[in-house]
């Protein structure tokens, strides 16, 4: 089905461009050999996928994507599951552009550096306008909305914004707006920020979204790029320098997740991802993945439908079941449980295993009686049998395994487990000579 409320034709002379080069340190361990975007997400997404999807929802067919750090497994994504919605015959493109050196021997030095080292790239698609967009947030937008603003307006920028709490707030740029929307004051990440009139305890935040004509972003990037005292950062950077000279406008956040409430959520900590995926498994989660007029889309491995297998009964029975939870294609729960998880794919829980509140990455194998609880295990990881995840951090952390601010325990891809002591529930203690078993 199409997407609803677009218009090819007024974006077809749009560039997006969208930032995927953070090493995203605060995700660590799931950032170590990966790019923060190319993080799994939902299941069967990468973080990435919710820009593409809305770029793609938008109309905008002609995009660069400049990634840096560990981008392997970004490229091969963008590659085997992307560049098949895009035809160059018909002028749309979905470009990879690591630093090319091209105008010094640096890597990207800020976000608008990273623009910058890429001017030939724009030159050549010659657009009229420039969006650029971060590609490592969770949410769903038109942006054609934000075109049509900026090109209404006469603004000279335009920025994605949406209310925040004070405490959020710090992580952000933030704005001061008058009735018009026109911003008088632009802060990138400060310790007080200042409240929304009317409501002291929120703040106007940047999206880390921009809309400029294409010339005036070219004479403002090679600006800064001779600014040795410049961050060459558009927070830091553009932005506050063109607000007392120049018109920039707020855009709203609208949502087209047609929820009561806007989605969007940065999921840059370890907690905040957790959560954001908890989101998904909620009866009636705010992020509507099912909408068939907003679809989110991705790279679907061939995998076959997922699978549950045996019924016995009892309590403490082995039964291959999943409640309120995502099971990915190709998992197989044989004779394991999960309850609120997300089940990755290709994922297998052996029998009288438990999964409850955790995230299992694609390939994960869960031993027999194993029990994970509020974990999340990165792709591959081999989980023993019988033993405990999520029950004691300290325990969880002379494992070497990391455990977040809030109490989740994350299972880093390669961990290997030291023999411990495989114990099972009393019910099954007369088949413990079979639990390495599949």
């Amino acid at each position: 089905m199409r997407s609803r409320d677009v218009d090819q034709a007024r974006v077809r002379d749009v560039v997006g461009i969208v930032l995927a080069g953070g090493r995203g340190t605060r995700l660590d361990p799931l950032t170590r050999d990966r790019a923060k975007p190319a993080v799994p997400f939902g299941g069967s997404y990468r973080i990435i996928d919710f820009a593409l999807s809305n770029c793609l929802n938008s109309g905008l067919r002609r995009l660069l994507v400049l990634t840096q750090y560990k981008a392997i497994s970004l490229d091969r994504h963008i590659h085997t599951g992307w560049n098949r919605f895009f035809c160059r015959d018909l002028g749309e493109f979905l470009d990879i552009l690591p630093p090319q050196q091209r105008v010094d021997d640096n890597w990207y030095l800020g976000t608008a550096d990273a623009v910058y080292q890429n001017i030939y790239s724009l030159e050549m698609a010659q657009p009229r306008l420039v969006v650029v967009l971060a590609g490592d947030h969770i949410y769903k937008m038109n942006y054609q909305s934000l075109i049509d603003a900026h090109e209404q307006s006469g603004a000279d920028v335009t920025v994605g914004a949406l209310p925040v709490s004070r405490a959020e707030a710090r992580e952000f740029g933030t704005m001061e707006v008058d009735a018009a929307n026109r911003v008088r004051a632009f802060r990138e990440k400060v310790a007080n920020p200042p409240p929304m009139p009317g409501h002291p305890d929120m703040c106007l935040a940047s999206m880390g979204i921009y809309c400029f004509s294409t010339q005036f972003l070219l004479e403002r990037l090679k600006a800064d790029a001779s600014d040795r005292g410049s961050r060459h950062d558009f927070g830091h950077n553009i932005i506050p320098s063109l607000i007392d000279t120049h018109d920039v406008l707020a855009f709203p956040f609208r949502d087209e997740n047609r929820k009561r409430d806007a989605y969007w959520r940065d999921v840059g900590t370890l907690d905040a991802y957790y959560d954001a995926n908890m989101d998904l498994v909620e009866v009636d989660p705010q992020l509507n993945m099912y909408d068939e007029q907003w679809p989110i889309r991705t790279q679907y491995p061939a995998y076959p439908p997922p699978k549950f297998v045996f019924s016995e009964s009892g309590p403490e029975g082995r039964r291959g079941e999943a409640t309120d939870s995502i099971v990915c294609p190709g998992a197989i729960l044989s004779g394991g449980r999960a309850r609120r998880a997300i089940i990755g794919p290709g994922v297998r829980v052996n029998s009288y295993a438990r999964v409850e509140e955790s995230i299992v990455f694609e390939g994960v194998d869960i031993g027999r009686h194993a029990h994970i609880r509020r974990a999340i295990i990165d792709k591959g990881v081999r989980i023993p049998a019988g033993i405990q995840i999520g029950f004691d951090a300290e325990e969880d952390r002379a494992r070497g395994l990391t455990v977040s601010a809030g109490g989740v325990t994350l299972v880093p891809k390669g961990h290997c487990f030291a023999a411990e002591p495989v114990v099972a529930h009393p019910a099954h203690a007369d088949s413990l000579e079979a639990i390495a078993a599949r």
